[in-house]
């Protein structure tokens, strides 16, 4: 589950259904987490125990707290032993700025006991995976889309054995690799969906089993979302990504896991907006829309941005990249001219 918020918004409403999923309404009970920003930092919490039953889950769903930006998870293990290291949402540092990721599916192409057997670097005499393999390995590269060979080096590398962490700790190296400057919020857009293409291009290896839909935060305000939905082999359960947004005119929502109901006129301001992602609805009295197969969607202020273009309105509103460590180039107008962004959409911005 994800939220992003125009204003300052607490999640307590939908990680109060979204947590029931952990063991009570659906089978995810091997772990949860959550992250929120506060300004730079990101706060996280995670527990390898059922939300359901979580005296942690049930402590933020009491306690009130607000954020323009959050990423929740909760796990249904088929990659990695049930144990904390395992548990979603990740998080790592780059460029100065916090990333968390959160996935949903199964990739294949990331699976340790498929990769680990196929390191050069690991001594064994057989091609069989041996417990030596598993503590030596490399995690597989992905970046010819966006211009980077595999030098060797992975800067980023996972901690637990799931397919998700590496996978987020290969697109961290990727991007890592193509930027020495912070790149724009278009260009990002273009680059990560451009990784997700290279990925998924991979499903054919694998019997067209691959099943890819994150959430990715970076930074205080901007969320992306990904979706590469399907069906496990033997499943009638769809692993997809939905969203909504909340905006004025308010009116009432209802769980669609517990019988909670909100009326949100009472609670809210002009000025709120709130996006709401998850696997599936989180409420049956609300217009929810599934992000197409292989669609990414930039979320920033409550809003999808679709396309790359459409990214500049969250750099417009200062919601771009931000980092003490690592500076911004080329210029926003040089991008603005590269995407040939109409002139009047950005004149009176002061850029």
């Amino acid at each position: 589950m994800g939220m992003n918020c125009a204003a300052l918004t607490d999640f307590t409403f939908s990680f109060r259904g979204f947590a029931r999923r952990g063991g009570d309404t659906d089978v995810h009970s091997h772990g949860w987490g959550l992250c929120f920003y506060d300004g730079k930092g990101l706060r996280a919490f995670h527990d390898s125990e059922p939300a359901a039953d979580s005296l942690l889950a049930e402590f933020l769903q009491t306690h009130p707290v607000k954020t323009f930006n959050m990423v929740s998870h909760i796990r249904y293990a088929t990659r990695g032993a049930v144990r904390l290291e395992n548990v979603h949402p990740f998080q790592r540092e780059m460029w100065g700025i916090s990333w968390c990721f959160a996935h949903n599916g199964d990739v294949s192409y990331f699976d340790r006991n498929i990769f680990a057997g196929n390191d050069a670097d690991c001594p064994t005499n057989t091609p069989k995976v041996n417990e030596l393999n598993r503590s030596c390995v490399k995690i597989p590269w992905i970046g010819k889309s966006i211009g980077v060979e595999d030098t060797g080096e992975r800067y980023y590398n996972p901690i637990g054995k799931t397919d998700s962490e590496a996978m987020f700790c290969s697109l961290l190296n990727a991007l890592r690799a193509r930027f020495d400057t912070l790149p724009s919020l278009p260009v990002l857009h273009a680059a990560i969906a451009s990784l997700c293409n290279e990925v998924v291009a991979l499903d054919s290896q694998y019997d067209g089993t691959t099943i890819f839909n994150f959430l990715l935060g970076c930074g205080p305000h901007i969320q992306f979302a990904y979706s590469w939905p399907g069906s496990r082999e033997g499943s009638k359960v769809w692993n997809g990504l939905h969203y909504l947004v909340r905006e004025p005119p308010f009116g009432s929502a209802h769980l669609s896991d517990c019988d909670y109901s909100i009326n949100f006129a009472s609670v809210t301001k002009d000025d709120d907006r709130v996006a709401v992602i998850a696997t599936s609805p989180l409420t049956d009295d609300e217009d929810w829309v599934e992000v197409k197969k292989g669609q990414l969607i930039l979320f920033d202020d409550g809003l999808p941005h679709l396309a790359p273009d459409d990214c500049f309105e969250a750099e417009l509103r200062e919601h771009g990249l931000e980092s003490d460590a690592v500076p911004r180039n080329p210029q926003l107008e040089v991008d603005m001219r590269r995407y040939q962004l109409r002139k009047e959409f950005f004149q009176g911005a002061a850029i």
